[in-house]
């Protein structure tokens, strides 16, 4: 069924207020992807803080040249969806990917990080990335590693000690 003009306004309206706010924006091809799954990937990224939209092509290249995005979504294949980041840059390219692992029929096209147009081989790489949890726990686990070794260190020598006493006692 065909949308009025004032439908089709406020979609446009909808995607105009989702870019301002976007902090990155996926492209993602949902041909073959069941109701099912498109359903659980929207629920997964909700979680995130993030939110995926299905628009016709011309209805983005509308959004996008009123907010002077420099995007052509013709040049996109496929029926594309947006996923929009608002929480970090991060969640929009790596709950995608790791659902397009599960499922081959979402594929990555592209995305819109740091005001500029990357490829799908950019946003891949970036969706690879480890998390700002997973970072701070290395780091803190590089950080406590000399200490604990110390004190395996100096807890030898006393083990060591006690370990010569009770040979010396039998």
């Amino acid at each position: 069924m065909a949308l009025t003009k004032e439908q089709k306004q406020k979609v446009i309206e909808k995607l105009k207020e989702n870019i301002a706010q976007q902090k990155s924006m996926v492209f993602v091809a949902t041909e073959g992807l069941k109701a099912k799954e498109l359903f659980d990937l929207r629920k997964k990224l909700k979680a995130a803080d993030c939110l995926l939209i299905v628009v016709k092509k011309t209805l983005l290249d509308v959004a996008f040249k009123e907010k002077k995005v420099g995007i052509d979504p013709e040049k996109l294949a496929g029926q594309v969806a947006s996923v929009f980041g608002f929480k970090d840059e991060i969640s929009s390219a790596k709950i995608p990917y790791n659902f397009s692992l599960e499922n081959k029929n979402l594929k990555i096209l592209g995305g819109f990080y740091e005001n500029k147009f990357r490829d799908a081989e950019e946003i891949i790489t970036l969706a690879k990335i480890p998390s700002r949890k997973e970072l701070l726990a290395g780091l803190v686990g590089s950080i406590s590693a000399p200490i604990s070794g110390f004190v395996n260190v100096l807890q030898a020598n006393i083990k060591g000690l006690i370990y010569i006493l009770k040979q010396a006692k039998t």
